[in-house]
């Protein structure tokens, strides 16, 4: 009988561990189904937090408050992530700025692809004109392709380009979006637009029209003086301005020129860099 109670108890500890004695030989089961890890960062990735925690962060594509009018596939929290150059260039900008009573404030920096495909399949939905009134009055929607405002590769998934702003210190805090709440033209006088502590840029962030180009002659007085004030302190550090968005820079040469990541904007995504 001992024997016997030996074996039963053998059988259960193997049981118990998912092994089955089959003629002799323990055969581990099959691993459960599970999804495939998330992509991470390249080590040359970092938050710009890490490098500089003085830039103001106001992650727009985490939030409701944006041309879609939902959070972006992708966005999975409020970081600026970007590859380490381009934080270290903005870093040298920032010093300067806080030299003046100005501080940076970064809208969007990395961008991963699903998040771009989220944009398409929006663009593609012409039903959906829920942000138009602040985001794109004047330009139908089924033109955002052909007019440059929405494409299947962005700059921004390769880790270099950022949306910026400039703000006078010290920083006022901005209030939250509330989905539904009344819109107005991101064109219209800073005081009648959606608050934003940024200066007076002529137009609020991503905002679909002409006026947004950095140097429309309509744009003049103090609006024009801080695109450019913007745009001569980046510049100083190898940002190349993209014409039709006074937001949007890219740091030259890029680390990955031809290379549109996909790993979520996360902390765990650029952990222990």
């Amino acid at each position: 009988m001992t024997g016997l109670a030996s074996a039963i108890r053998t059988l259960a500890v193997t049981a118990a561990t998912g092994l089955l004695a089959v003629t002799g030989a323990a055969v581990a089961p099959a691993p459960p189904a599970s999804a495939a890890p998330e992509p991470k960062a390249p080590p040359e990735f970092v938050s710009l937090a890490s490098v500089d925690r003085t830039i103001v962060q106001e992650m727009r594509y985490t939030t409701a408050h944006n041309f879609v009018g939902e959070p972006i596939d992708g966005y999975r929290q409020p970081l600026c992530i970007l590859t380490r150059p381009a934080a270290e260039a903005l870093h040298r900008a920032q010093l300067r700025l806080l030299a003046r009573g100005y501080t940076l404030k970064v809208y969007d920096c990395y961008r991963p692809q699903r998040a771009v495909d989220h944009f398409v399949r929006w663009a593609k939905d012409l039903a959906d004109e829920r942000m138009k009134k602040e985001f794109y009055p004047d330009v139908d929607k089924s033109r955002l392709f052909a007019d440059g405002y929405i494409a299947e590769k962005s700059g921004h998934s390769r880790g270099s380009t950022v949306d910026l702003t400039i703000v006078r210190l010290p920083a006022l805090p901005t209030r939250a979006y509330v989905p539904g709440e009344k819109l107005v033209e991101c064109y219209a006088p800073q005081e009648e637009r959606f608050p934003d502590n940024s200066v007076d840029m002529g137009t609020g962030y991503d905002c679909f029209d002409t006026l947004s180009h950095t140097d429309d002659p309509r744009i003049q007085g103090a609006q024009r003086a801080n695109r450019q004030l913007l745009k001569g302190v980046l510049a100083e550090q190898g940002f190349v301005n993209l014409p039709e968005e006074w937001w949007h820079f890219t740091f030259k040469p890029e680390p990955f020129p031809s290379t549109f990541f996909d790993f979520p904007v996360a902390r765990r995504s650029v952990a222990g860099h």
